[in-house]
């Protein structure tokens, strides 16, 4: 499984396409791109790399990690896929990206494949496994790639801290147990692809992580 990594957005979030070698066939999660050049950029790799885009995933709802939903829907022809818990995230998108000076193009969209504990994701060869992980938004799921041991946990888990849980929906003492019940169960070795900042690993937070201690 191909990953990049594609900063997008002035919060920034971190974009994600990955790609079944063999098969070409795509996954581009948290879609975050807001101006016109990160829209280009996003669409430019997909067909540089001759990519085929199968699914749109949400690890959550928040308006920064949705910005592009609408965009990536209609110009690759994919479903929007998230958990259905954080859809009442979208109903004030317009109104929440003003208050950060921003506008929406598009009117969200509602959620066309709800995503569930257990679900799994096929992208020719390359499956990634769907785990609720709840607390910094109600509808948080993560995904996970048990072959090759990497998992995308938008704002769940960043190197050295968690998501904020002080938003609608939050819940500290859920998160925490999410956290140590499915992600600490996980190899050492399981790369971590968070929503911001850089990747880290399973073994260094459970070491390191000073909320999982």
């Amino acid at each position: 499984m191909i990953v990049k990594k594609f900063p997008f957005n002035p919060f920034p979030v971190n974009t994600y396409v990955i790609h079944d070698e063999a098969t070409k066939e795509c996954a581009i999660i948290d879609p975050g791109c807001y101006w016109a050049e990160e829209k280009e950029e996003l669409k430019d790799y997909i067909e540089k790399n001759n990519l085929k885009v199968k699914h749109l995933l949400l690890t959550h709802l928040h308006l920064d990690h949705a910005l592009a939903v609408p965009f990536v829907a209609n110009t690759f022809n994919v479903p929007f896929s998230a958990n259905k818990k954080d859809e009442f995230l979208l109903e004030n998108g317009v109104k929440q990206a003003a208050q950060y000076g921003l506008r929406l193009e598009d009117a969200p969209i509602p959620v066309a494949q709800p995503l569930q504990e257990g679900d799994r994701i096929k992208l020719g060869d390359t499956e990634l496994n769907v785990m609720e992980v709840p607390g910094h938004s109600p509808g948080s799921v993560v995904f996970y790639n048990e072959k090759e041991h990497k998992i995308f946990v938008g704002d769940v888990l960043f190197l050295g801290s968690i998501g904020r849980t002080d938003l609608p929906g939050g819940n500290y003492e859920q998160l925490i147990s999410g956290i140590r019940s499915k992600l600490l169960t996980l190899p050492d070795n399981t790369v971590v692809y968070s929503g911001h900042g850089p990747e880290t690993n399973i073994g260094y937070e459970r070491i390191n992580n000073p909320f999982l201690r």
